[in-house]
């Protein structure tokens, strides 16, 4: 056995004649052989077992990651991003795991490649954690392409939703390219998201001023208007309200009327202009006046 391990050994205790030919230990050499065969085969077969049994169980992985990520509406480029990074990253542990059932040594060749991987990293720092915001936000879709969303000092309609970053369109034509990498990890208003929004004006009206009139009026014009939600679903947004007015603040010339209704989100717009100059007409014709900031002078002789 020691001959097989130490082959320098082996040439020393090599036969130089017929009787020592006859006294060498061949027993002992075909036994170290027949030891060191029988065990490598078992290996190779229980290393065949398990890539084969791995190589089922990282297809059922494949199949039900594939089905869920169909039943979350995901991007098709990404999904088939995500199945082929699973596919790969499970093989190669299976591969690694199976040379070291074979008995190569495996851990030189596994910290080759972590190094490897942490020098890459560190390189692409910035890149990989737009990629990363990216997939959650593809994932968790905290908002679509067509949403009204603000994030900080940006705000616009999602035009475009890319792996790294997000393109936005402003009310003024202007495109906007965000970071993936800060839009999955900051704060985003998305006003498009819920099915009814709450509209809000201001309305002053003039000291002396018939208050309950002018709220009168006011929800006369919201009753008109047939895209008002007089009566809203409390299944569908439990915090909307019938319109109202009621008085909000006392100015120094003015008192200020807050007037609130809740309409269909995709004629939000529409009907804050609308009814916002609606009111400016009917208000006059009413004996309702807007005032004006009023200055006192004294004159003293």
């Amino acid at each position: 056995m020691q001959a097989i391990l130490n082959p320098d050994s082996l040439i020393q205790k090599a036969p130089t004649n017929i009787s020592e030919l006859e006294a060498f230990p061949w027993t002992e050499i075909l036994q170290g052989l027949v030891s060191k065969v029988v065990t490598f085969c078992f290996h190779l077969v229980i290393a065949v077992l398990v890539f084969y049994a791995g190589k089922f169980v990282i297809g059922k992985l494949h199949a039900i990651l594939k089905v869920f990520l169909q039943r979350r509406n995901i991007e098709p480029s990404l999904a088939t991003f995500l199945l082929s990074l699973l596919k790969i990253t499970l093989m190669f542990i299976l591969v690694v795991s199976v040379v070291g059932i074979i008995g190569i040594e495996t851990s030189s060749f596994i910290a080759l490649f972590a190094s490897a991987g942490v020098a890459v990293g560190m390189a692409l720092s910035g890149t990989l954690q737009n990629f990363a915001g990216g997939v959650l936000i593809l994932l968790l879709k905290p908002f679509k392409v067509g949403d009204y969303i603000v994030f900080g000092s940006n705000m616009g309609v999602v035009r475009e939703i890319q792996i790294f970053h997000t393109i936005i369109t402003t009310n003024s034509n202007e495109r906007i390219v965000i970071p993936n990498g800060g839009l999955s990890t900051g704060v985003i208003n998305n006003f498009s998201s819920e099915k009814y929004r709450r509209v809000e004006w201001k309305v002053s009206i003039a000291y002396g001023s018939d208050i309950d009139k002018a709220r009168k009026v006011i929800l006369g014009i919201l009753a008109d208007d047939e895209r008002i939600i007089h009566e809203p679903d409390a299944n569908i947004c439990p915090v909307a309200t019938a319109p109202f007015v009621a008085v909000s603040e006392l100015g120094g010339s003015d008192v200020v009327l807050v007037v609130r209704a809740w309409v269909d989100n995709s004629v939000y717009w529409d009907v804050k202009f609308a009814i916002g100059e609606e009111i400016y007409k009917r208000l006059p014709k009413e004996g309702l006046e807007f005032p004006f900031p009023q200055l006192d002078v004294n004159i003293k002789k």
